[in-house]
């Protein structure tokens, strides 16, 4: 029993109590630093994303989402559209400066959509043309055009005439000019078309072309549009074939 109150053990003890009490003063202590404590029920934190993240001091902080990073890589993979032109005549032509002019007016025109719209125009005529087919020819021809034609037809039917047609093919159809005037669209095209064709009076004799033989054609054509009007469709106003 003495042994408990033996001046060492005495010494001893107080020491301890003495290390736990400052050990106590210091852990013990909340500086505003610390972890909040941990709630395994509440929902997890959104760190993806643009959503703001609230930290254990209050403040906010913002996480990149990378959009900002999807959208430049989105811009740098958009490659410049190429001029209205390409692929219908050179860089800095006459004919450049026409389509560009031309599309700044009707944007949108398509030397494409075009070309193909005139092709199919062509064929149309001339073989409306052959047969004598006046209403046909109307709405494709403007009317000083229209009249022409309409005479030639007149007259071969006076004649007792019978035109023998038909249409093979294209070889090249090109682009010669593309002007505006104002509101008024003028493009002009280059046809280069293979054909057959015979002409036979009235006793069926052949006095022009061979019915056997294809014929190479070079015709010229003027197309017009006023570009202000909703009606999109081109006209013939002009013809011209090359010998």
């Amino acid at each position: 029993m003495n042994e408990l109150f033996d001046p060492l053990n005495l010494v001893l003890a107080a020491v301890a109590l003495m290390v736990v009490w400052r050990l106590r003063s210091v852990l013990g202590q909340r500086t505003g630093h610390e972890r909040p404590p941990i709630d395994p029920y509440a929902p997890p934190r959104r760190t993806n994303g643009s959503a703001p993240v609230e930290t254990g001091s209050g403040k906010v902080l913002e996480f990149p989402s990378g959009k900002e990073d999807s959208v430049k890589k989105a811009d740098a993979e958009v490659e410049p559209q190429a001029p209205i032109w390409t692929g219908f005549a050179e860089a800095g032509s006459p004919l450049a400066t026409g389509f560009e002019k031309l599309v700044q007016a009707d944007p949108n025109f398509s030397p494409k959509e075009f070309l193909e719209g005139a092709k199919l125009a062509y064929e149309m005529i001339v073989e409306a043309f052959a047969k004598g087919d006046k209403p046909a020819l109307k709405n494709l021809l403007s009317r000083e055009v229209f009249d022409g034609f309409s005479k030639a037809i007149d007259s071969r039917g006076q004649a007792g005439e019978k035109l023998d047609f038909q249409f093979v093919g294209f070889e090249k159809v090109d682009f010669e000019s593309v002007g505006l005037l104002g509101k008024r669209a003028s493009i002009i095209v280059k046809f280069a078309s293979q054909m057959i064709s015979a002409t036979h009076d009235k006793a069926g004799t052949l006095i022009d072309g061979n019915p056997k033989e294809v014929r190479d054609i070079t015709d010229i054509w003027t197309f017009e549009r006023d570009v202000s009007q909703k009606d999109p469709n081109w006209r013939v106003v002009a013809t011209e074939t090359q010998a």
